[in-house]
């Protein structure tokens, strides 16, 4: 093969991982699922209770990489599910584990149960 070629091969093949969606992102994850009163989060967005938003563990969170985006969240007890937009970052949360706003968990839990496990994943 010629340099060409084989430059163009190398640079097509790079474009093609990066273009390539990370199994990290499109996987169901189980953990935690707790609820926190919400307000300005590190998303830079201000949110009110009945907003339905979520925060992802700093683990995930990548320094804001996945703000706005949607989620789909199952309680795993129940079966219920609802779909939520990232706006915050919980510092405290296992790798898997989300922070709910209180009208997201109502629609899958009861407030007074404080922890749900759940499955979850980006849409």
């Amino acid at each position: 093969m010629s340099r060409f070629a084989v430059v163009a091969f190398l640079f097509a093949l790079i474009v093609a991982v990066i273009a390539a969606p990370s199994s990290f992102e499109k996987r169901s994850r189980t953990g935690r699922g707790t609820w926190f009163e919400v307000g300005l989060g590190a998303c830079g967005e201000y949110n009110v209770d009945s907003d339905k938003i979520i925060a992802l563990s700093s683990d995930i969170y990548s320094n804001g990489k996945y703000c706005n985006d949607k989620v789909t969240i199952k309680n795993t007890a129940n079966g219920k599910t609802a779909t939520a937009t990232v706006r915050d970052e919980c510092p405290g949360c296992g790798a898997n584990d989300i922070d709910m706003s209180p009208s997201l968990f109502e629609e899958l839990g009861d407030l007074d149960t404080g922890v749900l496990t759940v499955t979850w994943d980006f849409e």
